[in-house]
């Protein structure tokens, strides 16, 4: 019994110029077509026939890292070829941007091989543009508008959360508005979420940029240089932004703290002033035989007149005191 066909999202040949022809194959070949200089295979993860597509045309390493379901930015190298994962924000509809997606890639000579799970913007704007009959010239030019995609919206986001942040330190700092410190915490979990991301996807547009292998030449080599150092930057702003909104969170655990402690001080020193009145008020209230005053009808005006005479007392010795 024959293999299940793989279906690509995407299948082109592309020539020396750049342009792109599409590949009408349903269990698509791994080697590129006559006149074509290399060959690009665009797969759903959720294929049922990819793995064994995979296992048909890739060495058995890369077979298996096309189909992982759970990967981490990274650039391996392997005789023939280098497995690349990279992540993007997630923009698919009702989804959060730090719920990134993964891209999985096999750079082949004469082949790139993607995965995807969800849509990926940055590789959806190629094959739109390979539809049309242009497409990167080379799998390294092709490997470095990806990541100069991936970049771009990554960068997006995290100028978004910056912007975010700044509005958060005029609101609480400038304004003293603590009902905005709502938004303190998930801002800071997004910002954590993109950044645990972002630190791999650096490393490996690095290695990437840093590797001699034959796959990537020189020019795209420096393209992924500057998709790295936008990369590095972006993880740069991602720690400001984090370390911004702990400071901002202190603050106003600081800020509390002290108003908690303001009313407990002002507290105890109604209870100081408090005290000795009632223990006057309690002694001349107990029901026994001799407590002076039950006969005199001044007795009352003249037991409030010296609570209140203490109490003033008692104020101004806090003050003397300075412990008001």
């Amino acid at each position: 019994m024959s293999a299940p066909a793989a279906h690509p999202l995407a299948a082109f040949d592309i020539g020396p110029d750049g342009t792109a022809r599409p590949v009408d194959e349903p269990w698509p070949a791994a080697t590129p077509g006559p006149g074509a200089a290399w060959r690009w295979l665009h797969f759903a993860l959720s294929d049922p026939a990819l793995a064994d597509w995979t296992e048909a045309h890739l060495p058995a390493v890369a077979a298996a890292a096309m189909v992982q379901t759970e990967t981490r930015p990274r650039c391996t190298p392997l005789e023939g070829g280098l497995i690349v994962n990279l992540r993007g924000v997630n923009l698919n509809p009702g989804a959060e941007p730090e719920d990134m997606v993964s891209l999985r890639l096999w750079i082949g000579a004469g082949l790139v091989v993607s995965v995807r799970r969800s849509k990926v913007f940055a590789l959806d704007d190629l094959r739109r543009a390979a539809e049309t009959g242009s497409a990167p010239p080379s799998p390294g030019a092709f490997l470095a508008e990806i990541a100069e995609g991936l970049t771009d919206r990554l960068e997006a986001v995290s100028v978004e959360l910056e912007d975010l942040t700044d509005a958060l330190e005029e609101a609480i700092l400038e304004r003293e508005e603590e009902d905005e410190a709502i938004g303190l915490a998930p801002l800071r979990r997004r910002a954590i979420r993109l950044r645990r991301h972002a630190g791999p996807q650096r490393e490996a547009l690095g290695r990437l940029s840093d590797n001699p292998n034959g796959l990537i030449d020189a020019e795209a080599r420096i393209l992924l240089g500057e998709s790295a150092n936008r990369a590095a930057r972006t993880v740069e702003e991602l720690d400001a932004v984090t370390a911004r909104l702990i400071a901002l969170h202190d603050h106003l655990e600081g800020r509390r703290g002290m108003l908690m402690a303001r009313n407990g001080y002002v507290l105890s020193v109604v209870a100081a002033i408090f005290l000795p009145l009632g223990f006057l008020t309690g002694l001349f209230g107990v029901n026994v035989a001799g407590m002076p005053g039950t006969a005199n009808p001044w007795a009352f005006a003249l037991l409030s007149a010296a609570n209140v005479v203490l109490a003033l007392g008692l104020l101004a010795l806090f003050r003397l005191l300075r412990w008001l």
